[in-house]
């Protein structure tokens, strides 16, 4: 069952970073109505992604590998959840910006965006990315032990 649970783990932290890094790509391009539906499309997948990753983390916390206790001893757990709060914390902007445009979009209309908020969204899922990738060190790191405060 922990095996199972590892993997689900890992295929939404995939599904996650995947769906990331094809918004930093369409956000870089030239918004039109078609590229505007994927990014609302692929946002989705990214918080859903986001929602199972904490959901299926916490069970393998509590329920499988080395237990709370250990992983509430282990500074890369903290630093990496931290991170995790803080990605998701700097994607709610992004969201909201893409939620707005269905309004356009049901009229078939490109959402009206001006440079400087393209600007700003796109540093933002950058930002993101970088936070995934200091996610995944303290994984690793977690991992193998380092930075583990216990007895």
């Amino acid at each position: 069952m922990s095996a199972l649970f590892a993997f689900l783990h890992h295929l939404a932290a995939f599904a996650l970073v995947s769906a990331l890094v094809v918004e930093f790509a369409l956000i870089k391009g030239d918004l039109t109505a078609k590229s505007a539906r994927k990014i609302q499309l692929y946002d989705l997948v990214y918080g859903a992604s986001a929602g199972a990753v904490l959901v299926i983390g916490v069970i393998r916390v509590l329920y499988f590998e080395k237990g709370a206790d250990y992983y509430l001893h282990s500074l890369p757990f903290i630093a990496k959840m931290a991170l995790f709060l803080a990605v998701g914390l700097l994607s709610i902007y992004p969201t909201v910006e893409f939620l707005s445009w269905s309004k356009y979009l049901r009229l078939g209309q490109v959402p009206v965006v001006s440079e400087a908020r393209m600007r700003a969204i796109r540093s933002i899922i950058h930002a993101e990315l970088a936070g995934v990738v200091l996610i995944i060190l303290c994984a690793a790191l977690m991992a193998r032990g380092i930075g583990y405060l216990g007895a």
